[in-house]
């Protein structure tokens, strides 16, 4: 792997992609709204 020319900058792009799919998910849980998740989690249970 250390032959490739330019092979370092994945991880670091992996990582990155990473970070920020949760940081965005966390901030989405913790501002979504109460009554909008309760009634997403009810939705299997309306059949």
């Amino acid at each position: 792997m250390e032959t490739i020319a330019g092979i370092e900058i994945y991880p670091i792009i992996s990582l990155t992609i990473f970070f920020t799919f949760f940081v965005v998910l966390f901030w989405w849980v913790f501002t979504a709204k109460k009554e909008y998740i309760s009634r997403v989690s009810n939705l299997p249970l309306d059949n």
